[in-house]
C-alpha cells in the first residue's frame, strides 16, 4: 500500500458499493450504468487522495461472483479491490484492519451501522457516506478559495509590472513554447 516509497499515514477504506448507493449522484448514474458509477467514484476519490495525502483502498463486493478469485487493481493512483468469492467487502476490511488497525491510522467509509462498530472495535475510525461527500465537498471549495487568492495575487503583481516589462516576459513565454 505504498506509492513510489511515500509512507502514508493515513489510510481510508471506501466501501465502493455503499458510497455508490449512498451518493444521490453515484446512486443515478449507478441506475444507468454501474460500470460508470464505478469510474466516477474512483475519479472522486483519486482526486480527494492527490489533495488529502490519504491512501485510498476502494472495495468492492464480488463475492457473488462464482469461480472469482478476487481482482486487485491501481487505476489513477488509487488501490481498487474487487473481492474473492464469499467474501464481501465488510470481511476484506475487517480482515485488513486487524493486520494494520493498531499500527496505522485507518478510516472506514461506511453508511452500515454494523459495520461502523466492528470497525471501531478493530481499532479503526469511521466516516458515514454522508460525512465522506461533505468532507470531500469542503476540500473542494478549500482548493478554489486558495486557487482565488493565488490568483488575486497574481493580478496584483502583475498589475504593479510596466508596459514595457509585461511586453518582455510575454515574449520570452513565447520563445518558451
Amino acid at each position: 500500500m505504498r506509492k513510489k516509497g511515500k509512507k502514508y499515514k493515513e489510510y481510508l477504506f471506501v466501501d465502493g458499493y455503499n458510497i455508490i448507493n449512498s451518493w444521490d449522484n453515484l446512486k443515478e448514474l449507478s441506475s444507468i450504468s454501474l460500470e460508470m458509477a464505478r469510474e466516477e467514484l474512483i475519479e472522486i476519490m483519486s482526486e480527494y487522495q492527490i489533495y488529502s495525502g490519504i491512501k485510498i483502498i476502494i472495495v468492492f463486493d464480488a463475492h457473488l461472483v462464482r469461480g472469482n478469485s478476487g481482482l486487485v487493481e491501481n487505476i489513477k493512483g488509487i488501490q481498487v479491490i474487487y473481492t474473492k468469492e464469499n467474501e464481501t467487502a465488510d470481511q476484506y476490511i475487517e480482515k485488513t484492519l486487524d493486520e494494520i488497525g493498531r499500527v496505522k491510522k485507518v478510516r472506514v467509509a461506511t453508511s452500515d451501522w454494523l459495520e461502523q462498530q466492528i470497525v471501531l472495535g478493530r481499532g479503526g475510525t469511521r466516516i458515514s457516506a454522508r460525512e465522506l461527500e461533505l468532507e470531500i465537498l469542503e476540500q473542494k471549495k478549500a482548493i478554489k478559495r486558495k486557487k482565488e487568492r493565488e490568483d488575486a495575487q497574481e493580478e496584483i503583481l502583475m498589475g504593479r509590472l510596466d508596459d514595457e516589462i509585461l511586453k518582455k516576459l510575454n515574449k520570452w513565454g513565447e520563445n518558451q513554447e
